[in-house]
């Protein structure tokens, strides 16, 4: 099934998709409301939904927003290596990743609160003039847990969606002069949907324990990378599994799976100049795709000036208070 989040009357209504149409389910339930351990109690309302639903939306008429709006937290990982290789200036067919890369599945916290639709305009952050984006897939799970194993957080994931993390570059590396990762680099924007698709429905592109799906970035029509899923050097199954070692993680957690390869400007900077193609800019349109996970299409938009913190510290010493 395709579980998705409407926005109607003023409301945010859960609903299932089927053909061309959405049928919303009663009553207005979220799609984060209806997670449980095996799936059955959402399954059980899109079900209902597809057979008796009092409002059927057609999905060209519909304002679809994130299908989990309001996560409690979102992990981003770093699982591609041809990303890993393109960002970080590694060149050369023998290139060697660091080996820490192999041990574990990294990951950074990201912002919940920064969470937009697929169709949403995203406003380009203030202070940045190195804006991009990166086109990801995100799992979903069903149930919290700890201390996983793989096997056992694979059969908590809910659900996967397209997801944009959207980055200022800028920002982005004079931060990394901190030893904290990114914050305002990274905090702006994470574009997600527009459905939440069940793990079923990607059965026929089951490769082991990864899914082949094809990723997909354009900017203003134009391919500018490529990928598929199964390249990722982790599995969802491990990523979730590392992520609760020692801690709980909950139902409607989002996990992220980084950047696929070619899926951000970033890397064709580091490999050709940045004169080959300039950073994302108002007026463009940025799509990404992924097969059964649909299509986001998101206009690049003027955002805020900011607040200059300089004059806030101005006249202070160093290190007053």
């Amino acid at each position: 099934m395709k579980f998705v989040t409407v926005e109607h009357d003023g409301r945010q209504r859960a609903g299932v998709l089927a053909g061309d149409s959405i049928h919303v389910i009663e009553p207005a339930a979220s799609v984060q409301q209806l997670l449980d351990d095996s799936g059955t109690r959402l399954r059980d309302a899109g079900d209902r939904a597809l057979r008796d639903s009092n409002l059927v939306i057609p999905i060209a008429e519909a304002h679809l927003r994130a299908p989990i709006p309001n996560p409690s937290t979102v992990r981003d990982f770093m699982t591609f290596e041809e990303h890993f290789i393109g960002v970080s200036g590694i060149a050369g067919t023998d290139a060697e990743l660091p080996s820490v890369w192999y041990k574990a599945p990294g990951f950074y916290f990201t912002n919940p609160h920064a969470i937009q639709g697929p169709y949403d305009d995203v406003a380009v952050p203030p202070g940045c003039a190195a804006f991009d984006l990166e086109l990801e897939v995100a799992a979903v799970i069903g149930s919290g847990g700890r201390d996983l194993t793989p096997a056992e957080a694979e059969q908590k994931i809910i659900g996967f969606t397209l997801m944009n993390d959207w980055s200022a570059r800028d920002l982005q590396a004079a931060e990394f002069a901190l030893p904290l990762g990114p914050t305002k680099g990274k905090d702006s924007a994470i574009s997600l949907g527009p459905w939440l698709v069940t793990p079923d429905e990607l059965e026929p592109r089951r490769l082991g324990d990864r899914y082949d799906i094809p990723l997909t970035a354009r900017i203003n029509g134009e391919v500018i990378g490529s990928d598929t899923l199964a390249s990722m050097s982790f599995s969802f199954g491990q990523m979730i599994a590392y992520a609760s070692r020692g801690t709980q993680v909950r139902a409607g957690d989002i996990f992220g799976s980084g950047t696929c390869g070619g899926g951000c400007l970033a890397e064709l900077w580091r490999r050709h100049g940045s004169g080959i193609r300039p950073p994302l800019a108002p007026g463009d349109v940025v799509s990404i795709e992924a097969a059964e996970l649909g299509r986001q299409s998101s206009r690049i938009v003027a955002g805020a000036a900011g607040v200059d913190i300089a004059l806030f510290l101005a006249g202070r010493p160093v290190g007053g208070h």
